[in-house]
C-alpha cells in the first residue's frame, strides 16, 4: 500500500488544512508525462518521510475546483502546506533532491 493520500474534495480539509504535520501535494493528471516522471520520487518521499510529512496526490481533472482554488495552471505543481497555509510552491518536473528542498527545513 502506498503512503500517499489520494486527495478529494471530501478529505482535503481534514488531510491538508487541518494536518498537524506539513503536507506536500502533487497536483497531477493521468495524461501528463512530466507528472508520471516525478511520480516515483513523490511515492518514495511519502514512504521515507511518512512519520514527519504527509504526501498527497490531487488529480486536477477529477478535483478541478481545488486546483482552481490554488491557481494551478501548469502541472505537475508541488505545493507544501503548513498550518493550513501554502508555504512553498514549485512547478514542473524536478529530481527528488529538489522536491525534498521544498519541505526539508519544515520537518
Amino acid at each position: 500500500m502506498s503512503a500517499e493520500i489520494i486527495l478529494t474534495a471530501e478529505n482535503f480539509k481534514k488531510e491538508v488544512l487541518e494536518s498537524p504535520v506539513p503536507v506536500l501535494i502533487d497536483f497531477w493528471a493521468e495524461w501528463c508525462m512530466p507528472c508520471k516522471m516525478i511520480g516515483p520520487s513523490v511515492a518514495q518521499i511519502a514512504e521515507t518521510y511518512k512519520d514527519k510529512l504527509k504526501v498527497g496526490k490531487l488529480n486536477v481533472d477529477e478535483e478541478s475546483d481545488i486546483a482552481s482554488q490554488y491557481g494551478i495552471i501548469s502541472i505537475p505543481t508541488l505545493i507544501v502546506f503548513q498550518g493550513g497555509q501554502v508555504v512553498r510552491q514549485k512547478i514542473g518536473a524536478m529530481p527528488r533532491h529538489e522536491i525534498e528542498k521544498l519541505f526539508k527545513d519544515l520537518i
